[in-house]
């Protein structure tokens, strides 16, 4: 919602005040604005301009520098490298966000197993591990570039937020389906036993393209099916939403449209690839397409829910029946065994 002088909405009609608005913001736009070197300007074909804020997710200066951005341009759209189930975290005060980042409890891996099933739900898991190990050696919570542009998107006139990554659920289930099973216990060992401490100096690196690309390299060497379905194709997907938002605006005072200005925040590592894709014909059907469950997945999710009834069941003739079946109605309990049900069994419910 825009604010703006009582008596502005007094003395002037709807249109009036909405033409007022628009000129306001054309005189506070920069035709050719001094921005940080992290963005990137792009064109589409009908004249349309994106300005692309590269960041860090740990970095003070990303926030300072998609603040900048966004008050040189006054954009028409800003979108953002969010998907809707991670929207929550725009609205979140930094010290909330903080907690939650370095809290993984059993409601969170409850969550995640059953919005993403088994193998990718506990591999977003130990991805949650590492956010807040970063967390906790930063003291800073993640998303703050994205906050940011939330929060100036608000102070422009007629300007609109927009999410723009691929729904996260998509992408590891994408991720997991692409990986081997030793890749897979590979990735996790690596995952679990991250210990290395992290500096603002080290988050403030990944805004140099030239370190970023070698570092990308090197992934890519380790794990390439997981560059593929959690870069590449999300670059696609980025630059989809992007020319998406880059059409043509129609100003109040008339019905004929002008080209749009726009402002996209998304992580540096995204940037080589949105330049790449920017003049291509894009598909992203299918890279929305997600394999139905393997037989080794349901056979692990089989062995899993034994592996559990079993500790639960052992649990019962331990400590007696009373606090055997207390323990067995938990809610947590009940919710990993209805997540852990084979397909079949739940469709003969």
């Amino acid at each position: 919602c825009l604010s703006f002088p009582l008596s502005l909405s007094q003395t002037h009609s709807d249109g009036e005040t909405m033409e007022l608005l628009w000129q306001l913001r054309s005189q506070r736009r920069q035709s050719s604005p001094e921005l940080p070197e992290t963005v990137t300007r792009l064109t589409a074909p009908d004249g349309s301009l994106l300005y692309l804020v590269g960041t860090a997710h740990f970095s003070d200066s990303s926030k300072k520098d998609v603040a900048m951005t966004i008050r040189a341009v006054q954009p028409d759209v800003v979108v953002v490298e969010l998907c809707q189930y991670r929207v929550s975290m725009l609205k979140m005060d930094e010290n909330t966000l903080l907690r939650e980042a370095k809290d993984i409890s059993l409601d969170k891996v409850q969550q995640a197993i059953k919005q993403n099933g088994l193998m990718s739900g506990l591999m977003q898991i130990l991805l949650l591990k590492v956010s807040a190990h970063i967390t906790e050696q930063l003291g800073m919570a993640p998303g703050g570039e994205f906050r940011e542009a939330f929060k100036e998107a608000g102070q422009v006139p007629f300007c609109k937020f927009h999410l723009g990554d691929r729904p996260i659920p998509v992408t590891f289930k994408r991720a997991i389906a692409a990986l081997s099973l030793w890749q897979k216990a590979r990735l996790a060992w690596g995952l679990c036993f991250l210990s290395d401490p992290i500096s603002k100096e080290d988050v403030e690196k990944c805004k140099q393209k030239d370190l970023l690309e070698q570092t990308m390299s090197e992934m890519i060497g380790e794990f390439p099916a997981l560059h593929q379905t959690i870069v590449a194709e999300r670059d696609i997907y980025l630059t989809h939403t992007l020319r998406q938002a880059t059409r043509c605006v129609e100003p109040p005072h008339n019905a004929q449209k002008v080209p749009a200005v726009v402002v996209g925040v998304v992580g540096m590592g995204h940037v080589p690839g949105i330049e790449k894709n920017w003049e291509k014909q894009l598909n992203i059907h299918e890279i929305m397409i997600v394999a139905p469950p393997s037989r080794f997945g349901w056979v692990l999710r089989a062995a899993v829910k034994g592996v559990v009834v079993g500790v639960l069941g052992y649990a019962c003739y331990r400590a007696g029946g009373s606090i055997g079946r207390a323990l067995l109605s938990l809610p947590a309990v009940q919710s990993l065994l209805e997540t852990l049900r084979p397909p079949c069994a739940l469709s003969q419910q």
